[in-house]
């Protein structure tokens, strides 16, 4: 299993606090690795004290499910005391946090990573993070759960 590197985390971070100044917003970032372990986080000026721990667990959640947080929200809103004992699994480091924001890094066709981005509405971080890995040319398309086929597209 390959990894997201430090250098890739800068860059990604460095174009999304670029993305959020075109929102007005300082949101924190953080980038993960594909076992949800951090590689880095930031948190810029004027940002909400709470955001870089938010951005985590959305980062985290994206590797260690490896599926974008809004590609589990259905699954989550239909099977809420299993997603609150995911949070209380002793190798869990973070809550699952299915949200918007929370975006799985993919690379030629492999999860390296996750991405999470708090601070803006949820409609705004999003955007923040897939602008910023589609511009990067990261992969952004992921099959639904449990579905053979092709890959759900950017709206599943």
């Amino acid at each position: 299993m390959s990894n997201i590197g430090l250098e890739a985390a800068e860059e990604i971070i460095a174009a999304a606090h670029t993305r959020a100044q075109a929102f007005g917003k300082a949101v924190s970032v953080a980038v993960v690795d594909a076992g949800g372990f951090v590689v880095a986080i930031r948190r810029p000026d004027g940002a909400r004290p709470l955001t870089p721990d938010i951005a985590r667990a959305k980062a985290y959640t994206a590797a260690v499910m490896q599926r974008p947080g809004r590609m589990l929200k259905k699954w989550q809103e239909s099977q809420p005391v299993f997603f609150s004992q995911l949070s209380q699994l002793p190798g869990a480091a973070l809550p699952i946090l299915a949200a918007e924001g929370s975006v799985t890094i993919k690379k030629d066709g492999e999860i390296i990573g996750g991405l999470g981005i708090a601070g803006g509405t949820a409609d705004e971080d999003q955007k923040i993070a897939d602008d910023v890995l589609e511009s990067l040319g990261y992969e952004l398309e992921f099959a639904a759960w449990g579905v053979s086929g092709e890959p759900a597209g950017k709206e599943a």
